[in-house]
């Protein structure tokens, strides 16, 4: 990942000097560089993005659509990713070996990601691994770092996206009798139970418990045929089953869209 970089260059000049100018100025100076670059840069803007920033994407999308719209970017020498960190190692990874990615701020990061990291994981996995053997494949969703991917990857595991853990499961299940999913206990959750799996077949790893081994005595489980790690999106668990049933009240002919990372509630 070794060109996943700052915004640093001879003459740069902190982003601390821009922000008290006025918004004008600080959209003419960034049209002005992007019309220089020209074709040498692409932009990124991830939905969540405000209109402030995306104004100046190139593509626009979610994570992994714009890590494959910069892999396809065959021209560009600089990658752009105005997102979060996991979004710009996803971009590093696909990137053609003349790019160079860029993250503006390497702090920006998602609270998700950020709930499972290869210490903890490694550990929870040696656990599993005894007392269940090697009947476990592991899966970490697209929403975490690059250390956990190749976690799964040397372990003859799978990355998935949102659209697509379905897939991967009925994959890993056919591979192995269990599946450790990580980082999003609800992503996990909802994709095994829309495919028959009893709620009961699923445990959740907590890992930040003093004593492990008492605390995830379910995963231990002979029954279990999914452990979730016990992460979860900080904007998606905000809506709940309550806020549903006001919206119908109000409302019997809404259509009503749930993202995969929602309370299975």
């Amino acid at each position: 990942m070794s060109t996943l970089v700052a915004p640093v260059a001879p003459g740069a000049r902190p982003f601390s000097e821009y922000a008290p100018l006025p918004q004008d100025e600080i959209r003419a100076r960034t049209w002005d560089a992007k019309r220089r670059l020209g074709r040498r840069v692409v932009i990124l803007g991830h939905h969540y993005q405000r209109e402030s920033v995306m104004e100046f994407a190139d593509f626009r999308g979610d994570s992994f659509k714009l890590s494959q719209l910069a892999a396809a970017a065959a021209d560009a020498e600089f990658i752009v990713f105005c997102g979060v960190h996991f979004m710009a190692e996803s971009a590093d990874i696909l990137r053609r070996p003349h790019q160079t990615v860029i993250l503006p701020d390497l702090k920006a990061g998602c609270s998700m990601a950020d709930m499972a990291d290869l210490e903890h994981v490694e550990d929870a996995w040696e656990r599993l691994t005894r007392a269940h053997g090697d009947t476990f494949v592991p899966i970490t969703y697209m929403n975490s770092s690059a250390v956990l991917k190749a976690f799964c990857g040397e372990r003859g595991g799978v990355v998935c996206t949102s659209s697509n853990a379905r897939a991967v499961l009925e994959w890993a299940w056919a591979q192995k009798p269990r599946a450790f999913f990580f980082p999003d206990q609800h992503l996990g959750r909802n994709s095994a139970v829309a495919m028959g799996v009893p709620l009961p077949a699923t445990a959740e790893w907590e890992w930040r418990a003093h004593d492990l081994d008492a605390a995830n005595a379910r995963c231990f489980q002979e029954s279990v045929r999914i452990v979730l790690w016990r992460g979860w999106c900080s904007v998606h668990t905000k809506f709940t089953a309550q806020q549903i049933v006001q919206a119908r009240a109000e409302d019997p002919a809404v259509r009503i869209l749930v993202h995969p990372e929602c309370t299975h509630e």
